[in-house]
């Protein structure tokens, strides 16, 4: 059993959630919040699990393997620090840190203390996207060719009632770093490295200080088109990836946030291969999806020795996306990845 402490009640009673559907791999111990009573009310009878806000006991307990941040993005970065001096291995919310020299001091870190770092991205589990990978595996989509997405989700005023929310110093960013970036992490996964990118950024739905509304235009290494739209501002909640390979179109159903799980369309330009193509759908068996379906790959990444779920470099790679996203929106210029310690933002792209 892998044994857990949760830091953060927020978004860490749906961690929490994910983790009871893989019970048998991993036990929590531990639920920290400054507010003990909302820690509390995440429990189900006759949970055993210590809620506490004493983050430095935790840390202290030899026993505890894996430290899970759900904290608001500015304390990212210095709980994993802590835990990995620690000693634990750390999984940790999206975004993982506020730059690349952040992002490069946890790789340095990890590597000297012999831990790991897990970036959350629960939305590359589901059926569907095994249905993909299956298809790409077998050879059945082709080349890339042009994909779009939608990020097109809805916060009104009130979402913005939490203090750290909607400020460069509490949430680091806006729609680009909090909500586009599950979508861009599966346009990399499924499609490969961005090569050169051109962003459009603005604020016109709430008097936030950050962004919620862009359009990017990518162009991916293998000479594939893409386009970003995002918004926080539409009447319904879309999450909508359609790639289009030169033997294989895919499109997901826009569901906002648990878009790979079902309900995707797969369709083969040539109408003969179409049968190859159901049957290699048919043939994938459904698994745990979104928190449970990333919490179970971790515990084959910790207990089996196999690396099939996020990796610390698919963290670091969307960190330098969200980069180049807001130096390209800020010099009006194109820009072209990977990006390096010469980088116009390596140390961060918040306002001075």
């Amino acid at each position: 059993m892998i044994k857990v402490a949760i830091i953060g009640a927020g978004i860490g009673s749906e961690h929490l959630d994910g983790f009871r559907e893989v019970a048998h791999l991993f036990d929590i111990r531990y639920l920290c919040d400054l507010d003990q009573d909302r820690a509390a009310a995440c429990l189900v009878p006759d949970e055993q699990i210590i809620i506490t806000d004493d983050l430095d006991r935790i840390l202290a307990d030899d026993e505890i393997d894996v430290i899970d941040v759900c904290l608001p993005p500015h304390l990212h970065f210095p709980i994993t620090q802590r835990a990995l001096q620690a000693g634990k291995h750390v999984i940790c919310e999206k975004p993982l840190v506020a730059s690349l020299a952040q992002c490069d001091q946890l790789i340095a870190l990890a590597h000297s203390t012999d831990k790991r770092i897990f970036p959350v991205f629960q939305y590359r589990f589901g059926t569907a996207a095994k249905q993909l990978q299956a298809l790409l595996d077998r050879g059945l989509a082709g080349t890339p060719l042009v994909a779009t997405l939608e990020t097109h989700w809805n916060r009104a005023a009130d979402y913005y009632d939490v203090s750290w929310r909607g400020t460069w110093a509490g949430e680091s960013g806006g729609a680009v770093l909090g909500h586009a970036i599950h979508n861009h992490d599966l346009l990399c996964h499924f499609m490969g490295e961005i090569d050169t990118l051109t962003a459009l950024l603005d604020t016109r739905v709430n008097d936030i200080e950050v962004e919620d509304c862009g359009v990017i235009a990518m162009r991916m290494k293998s000479g594939a088109l893409v386009s970003s739209s995002i918004t926080l501002g539409c009447a319904e909640e879309i999450s909508r990836l359609r790639m289009v390979f030169s033997d294989l179109t895919v499109e997901s159903d826009g569901t906002a946030y648990r878009p790979a799980v079902s309900g995707w369309r797969f369709i083969a330009r040539d109408p003969a291969h179409q049968p190859l193509v159901d049957q290699t759908i048919r043939e994938i068996e459904s698994s745990y999806i979104s928190y449970a379906g990333f919490f179970d790959s971790i515990a084959q990444s910790l207990l089996v020795g196999e690396s099939q779920g996020v990796s610390l470099a698919d963290g670091r790679r969307s960190i330098e996306l969200v980069t180049a996203i807001y130096q390209s929106a800020r010099s009006g210029r194109s820009v072209t990845l990977p990006l390096d310690q010469r980088a116009e933002l390596y140390q961060g792209w918040l306002p001075q």
